[in-house]
């Protein structure tokens, strides 16, 4: 919704504008200079990034569209999952909790979490840590300089991502200079016509300027943007497992385990204490 509206406003405000003040539409409509721009701008990406960040430009427009997919629903859910988890390992014991991490897929627990259970990269990260924990790893510090790798590791794959879309803004003006050049060199081929002709063409040599410049700044530098509060937004899902398998594999009760894995989530999103009691107070313990 944000992208379509934003759009609106961009379209409405620059042309409406241009065309309050006595422009004419039309002369805007020059759509090989678009080719060259946005052809090039195309090329350039396909250049600049590897494979795996090409494979992810449809699911990088979804997430533009869509924004963050964790609602404060979700996180309720999220800090409901830990709880059942940590509850399952302080009453039943490290044995009870091998059967769930061990095939995660058929986790009654998991499963029970439709939200964390659709999420394989966090199912991954709880059963990974959970499975240590069963092997005997205890130290706290060592875990936590682990997790950090991993999530910094996460957040550079998403970074490049990030990256490639504003190589896109960075270039785009550029690449309307090189259209607006083009379209001169044109011009300077027709330099015998008659200056109504001449006039037009040169018009049209501009558009490639103003349309690099437009849609680097109207649109993609914006969509990257976008990108990057959006992961960082995501990113906070797994800051609070992390903070509570942290805070479980130092000790705590599951109910202060939970209070962490709460306190590392922002605050438009977090649920309040009152709310995750709630989530928790009625779940069963699972085996």
């Amino acid at each position: 919704m944000r992208l379509i509206v934003g759009s609106i406003i961009v379209f409405l405000c620059v042309f409406g504008g241009y065309a309050a003040m006595g422009g004419k539409l039309g002369v805007l409509w020059q759509p090989w200079e678009y080719v060259i721009i946005l052809g090039a701008a195309i090329g350039a990406f396909v250049i600049g990034n590897q494979g795996p960040v090409l494979k992810a430009v449809p699911s990088m427009f979804g997430t533009i569209f869509k924004g963050p997919k964790y609602t404060r629903a979700s996180y309720v859910e999220l800090l409901a999952m830990q709880y059942s988890l940590y509850r399952l390992v302080q009453q039943k014991g490290l044995l009870a909790v091998e059967q769930q991490i061990e095939n995660p897929h058929e986790s009654e627990l998991f499963n029970s979490f439709p939200t964390f259970a659709a999420n394989h990269h966090a199912v991954e990260f709880v059963c990974d840590y959970m499975r240590m924990v069963t092997m005997g790893v205890k130290n706290v510090h060592e875990i936590d300089a682990l997790m950090d790798e991993e999530l910094e590791t996460h957040h550079q794959e998403q970074e490049r991502i990030v990256s490639a879309m504003q190589g896109i803004a960075d270039g785009t003006p550029a690449l309307g200079i090189v259209a607006a050049v083009l379209g001169v060199i044109k011009t300077m081929g027709s330099i015998s016509e008659p200056p109504e002709v001449l006039g037009g063409l040169i018009a049209g040599a501009l558009v490639g300027t103003f349309f690099g410049v437009f849609v680097a700044y109207g649109f993609f530098g914006p969509m990257a943007a976008s990108l990057k509060g959006t992961f960082e937004a995501e990113s906070k899902y797994y800051i609070s497992l992390k903070a509570g398998l942290l805070a479980h594999i130092s000790g705590q009760p599951a109910v202060m385990a939970v209070e962490f894995a709460r306190k590392a989530l922002m605050s438009d999103v977090r649920p309040t204490f009152a709310e995750v009691e709630a989530a928790t107070s009625d779940l069963p313990v699972k085996t």
